[in-house]
């Protein structure tokens, strides 16, 4: 059931995955029934805290490495050109595995510009310990200046929601073939109107709220990241990917403010 988006020439990435933020005690487990359920792509981050989890659960379920496809993020006080690579390194050995998918700066800092850290990361990229990179809560004037550095870019994950839209921010990356990855997908469900339209979906399609929120963002093109404890929540989630929106039902959400 797993949807698939192309990150690079080469790389697919699964569309729907599962979030580590806040997890805290609780991500190994989470993680571990995610995996089970069928996810195939974590995304974790240095600030979660959420590394050791993550690489013991996809230990725990037997799973090949390769089958895994596992994001993280660089802080603030890693994106230093002289800090990168041994923050790199450090999370190779907290996950217990030897490359990552896709490394993203977490957040723009004032601490390091794109033009020094991308570079940084590339070269770590070059030396086969990273597949990708990306950014996470770039605008467009940030984006514009990453690509100016000739890196590839490949994603910026950023908070997208039937509540917050920045549609200027997905417009540019759709034009310039950097995928995006929405945080917090479900976490509001938008206006009064927006969750009576979904309530009356519900009774449409058999599917909750939340599922025809992810449901509609996934057919935006968007890769998810929704995130939960409770392992029936977990499943509902990622049977989203089978409910299929009409393109009027569709459009119905997206012209409610």
């Amino acid at each position: 059931m797993n949807k698939t988006i192309a990150l690079t020439e080469t790389i697919q990435i699964p569309q729907l995955g599962f979030g580590t933020s806040g997890l805290k005690e609780m991500a190994q487990a989470s993680v571990l029934h995610a995996l089970r359920t069928g996810y195939r792509h974590i995304d974790t981050a240095d600030i979660y805290e959420t590394h050791l989890a993550v690489g013991a659960a996809v230990r725990e379920s037997g799973l090949p490495r390769n089958e895994v496809f596992i994001t993280t993020k660089l802080w603030r006080h890693s994106v230093t050109a002289d800090k990168v690579a041994q923050a790199v390194e450090r999370f190779l050995n907290e996950l217990g595995t030897d490359y990552i998918d896709l490394l993203l700066i977490h957040w723009p800092r004032e601490e390091a510009e794109p033009e020094e850290t991308l570079p940084a990361m590339e070269a770590v990229r070059q030396s086969g310990k990273v597949r990708a990179l990306g950014v996470s809560n770039f605008d467009v004037a940030l984006l514009e200046r990453s690509l100016k550095t000739g890196v590839q870019v490949t994603n910026n994950q950023i908070k997208y929601n039937l509540e917050t839209r920045p549609d200027d921010i997905v417009a540019f990356c759709q034009a310039n073939n950097i995928t995006v990855t929405a945080y917090s997908p479900i976490r509001s469900l938008g206006s009064e109107a927006a969750q009576t339209r979904l309530s009356e979906l519900g009774a449409k399609y058999g599917a909750s709220s939340q599922q025809l929120a992810l449901a509609w963002l996934l057919g935006k093109g968007l890769i998810l990241i929704p995130r939960s404890t409770r392992p029936e929540n977990i499943k509902a989630n990622y049977k989203a990917q089978a409910i299929e929106l009409s393109a009027e039902d569709a459009q119905s959400l997206e012209d409610i403010a």
